[in-house]
């Protein structure tokens, strides 16, 4: 049965014990029964026709009892149609919104400490796990040149905008004059600009692709060459902080499923696709939360995900950070946190950048 239908049928009265359940048991963590929901309702309704709704939203799949004489708990998609549709959510409290405040007002502290800094702080706000999604590092390049090495190589000397000076060698197309070589620095000069080896890469590739070049076939060829050995593997990757590890193995009740955590770590370890943060979150801007099996990077610990991107002066998302616990969360209260998270850290890195 879809969500649509589902809508459908919840009547005002299932809706208000259907939310008030799931906003206890993501209080307490503790399944939630008849009597208790009875006396939290807008209006006076019995325990044995409140349990009557709970048995009717269990069956349509919102519910569930974890123990026979138990009271209720939501079903991953309860709670998805929870977050989607009834979730109140605020603004940030003025006092966690202080504690922000005073990371990165000093102009010496540089970004990464106070990415690091704002990291612990989010976790320890949200009392889960945070993660912050550091943006890849590009030096922009000043000045491009080729030498010919040997008949069949070359080198390519990248001078950055900060003096450094990268060395790349790679194979050369055959019949290489010193004329080309000239040829295809000059032409990659051109087109520089203060621009970072991948906005370099991009340029390029389309202006040979679009033919609007007026480089000749064997300069071309230089070029394409240089460029596919600009980029040495495994550098300027995103870098993963994560704080507050430990948030993952308490919880008020002392029951821990030590081999979701297990999975967890493991996952925060060794994960080499970090990128992938963003790809589930870059198609629009705003938090994005993502409940168990829904989260594909954390799928086997069936953590909840709760994460939001930031963007540079260009508008552009460059980064990711959110929080990862269990899926009772507060999500009324982390949403907002990691929404000014979020926009804080776009600021940071527009005055640093």
């Amino acid at each position: 049965m879809s969500k649509e239908e589902i809508l459908e049928i919840l009547d005002q009265r299932n809706t208000e014990i259907f939310s008030r359940l799931v906003e206890s048991y993501l209080y307490s963590g503790s399944p939630v029964g008849s009597r208790a929901i009875s006396r939290n309702l807008s209006t006076k309704i019995s325990p044995a026709t409140v349990r009557n709704v709970m048995q009717e939203l269990e069956r349509l799949g919102l519910l569930e009892s974890p123990h026979i004489s138990a009271g209720r708990i939501p079903t991953l998609m309860g709670l998805r149609l929870f977050v989607d549709e009834f979730l109140e959510i605020g603004e940030i409290e003025p006092e966690d919104k202080k504690q922000f405040s005073r990371i990165g007002s000093t102009e010496d502290e540089n970004l990464n400490n106070s990415l690091d800094r704002i990291g612990s702080l989010l976790s320890r706000l949200t009392q889960s796990a945070s993660l912050v999604l550091m943006p890849k590092k590009e030096s922009t390049i000043k000045h491009v040149q080729f030498l010919k090495l040997t008949n069949e190589s070359a080198l390519v000397v990248l001078v950055m905008a900060d003096g450094a000076v990268e060395n790349r060698v790679f194979s050369t197309p055959m019949g290489l004059t010193a004329s080309t070589l000239t040829e295809a620095a000059n032409y990659v000069n051109s087109v520089l600009d203060g621009k970072s080896i991948t906005e370099i890469k991009g340029l390029i590739s389309k202006d040979i692709l679009k033919q609007k070049s007026k480089l000749d076939e064997l300069t071309t060829e230089l070029v394409e060459r240089g460029l596919a050995f600009w980029d040495k593997p495994g550098e300027q990757q995103e870098r993963l902080i994560v704080r507050g590890r430990s948030n993952l193995l308490e919880n008020d009740e002392g029951t821990v499923d030590f081999e979701q955590v297990r999975h967890l770590f493991d996952d925060l370890e060794r994960k080499k696709e970090i990128s992938n943060i963003l790809e589930l979150i870059e198609e629009g801007q705003g938090v994005k939360i993502f409940i168990g099996s829904e989260n594909k990077l954390f799928s086997l610990s069936g953590s909840t995900l709760v994460a939001a991107p930031y963007i540079n002066s260009e508008g552009n998302i460059v980064g990711a950070l959110g929080v990862i616990g269990p899926t009772r969360l507060n999500y009324g209260r982390i949403v907002p946190i990691v929404d000014y998270t979020a926009q804080l850290v776009g600021k940071l890195i527009a005055e640093k950048s």
